[in-house]
């Protein structure tokens, strides 16, 4: 298996200053994030989710994305993914980012899924979702670039059963799931074995970052609530060494990219304590 980041964690970085410090940690592979700054974020302290300065901007020229091409091609990194934050059934916004991820030279991205809240009904969201995926396999094929979809909490495919359910019909090939043990425990928790002998063909990547569980306020009723948080890699509830251990047993040779969400760490330290331990987790199975 081989090192990835996806660089949503590494917001205060510049693409050259990212590619130099993941090769300085023993990473393999970039996942540029897909997805530009808001204009009234411009000037602030930059962060996850708004001013990250290691993003690929939709609208950026051809000019501009060889930028990124040349900061992972210089330090020997590949581009695996483009990683955008698609709406499903927007297929124009799909196809610009296959657009981007051909010239990469990546070999997946990530596709848009239906959010579930409660206000629409499942199987409409999933025939929406369907229908759209039809659309973006059609895609993939041109491009020849392949789609994911992500286990992610909030959304139709929370588990890996969900997943499966969805991508079942469409062919491996083209079409297949971005497993996310972290994710899971927010909600759609499978045994992760069993979820990675569901997927067989379909597990086409893997991100690493981990979850906890506290305890909040009591509710009215006298009740403990609990909410999920984010923990640094290897101390929340996911056993990355059970994980690795159940990836290898089902053969699984792709990308682990880093993801840690628990802002513990600069870009540069989290990367360095990502490429060591995960390493070191690796040489012990």
């Amino acid at each position: 298996m081989k090192l990835s980041v996806f660089t949503v964690v590494t917001p205060d970085l510049t693409p050259e200053e990212l590619a130099v410090a993941a090769k300085e940690a023993g990473i393999d592979g970039i996942e540029w994030r897909f997805k530009d700054i808001p204009q009234d974020a411009l000037e602030e302290k930059p962060s996850f989710w708004r001013r990250n300065l290691c993003s690929i901007d939709p609208a950026a020229t051809d000019a501009e994305l060889e930028r990124f091409a040349r900061a992972a091609q210089d330090n020997g990194l590949k581009t695996v993914s483009v990683t955008p934050y698609l709406q499903p059934g927007d297929l124009k916004s799909t196809e610009r980012v296959l657009q981007v991820a051909q010239k990469l030279g990546a070999e997946t991205i990530r596709v848009g899924v239906p959010a579930y809240n409660g206000t629409q009904h499942f199987n409409e969201l999933y025939a929406l979702e369907l229908e759209y995926l039809k659309g973006v396999e059609s895609l993939a094929k041109q491009y020849g670039v392949k789609c994911l979809v992500e286990t992610h909490h909030n959304t139709i495919t929370a588990s890996v059963s969900g997943a499966y359910r969805l991508v079942s019909q469409f062919d491996p090939k083209h079409i297949g799931v971005l497993f996310d043990p972290g994710n899971m425990v927010h909600e759609g928790y499978e045994n992760f074995r069993m979820g990675l002998e569901i997927l067989g063909p379909y597990l086409a990547h893997v991100h690493i970052k981990n979850t906890g569980w506290k305890k909040t306020e009591v509710r009215e009723d006298g009740s403990q609530a609990w909410t999920s948080y984010w923990e640094p890699n290897f101390q929340g509830v996911v056993n990355w060494k059970q994980v690795l251990t159940d990836l290898k047993a089902v053969g699984y040779e792709g990308y682990l990219g880093v993801e840690d969400f628990s802002g513990l760490y600069g870009s540069k330290e989290l990367l360095q304590k990502y490429g060591e331990e995960t390493r070191a987790l690796l040489a012990s199975i």
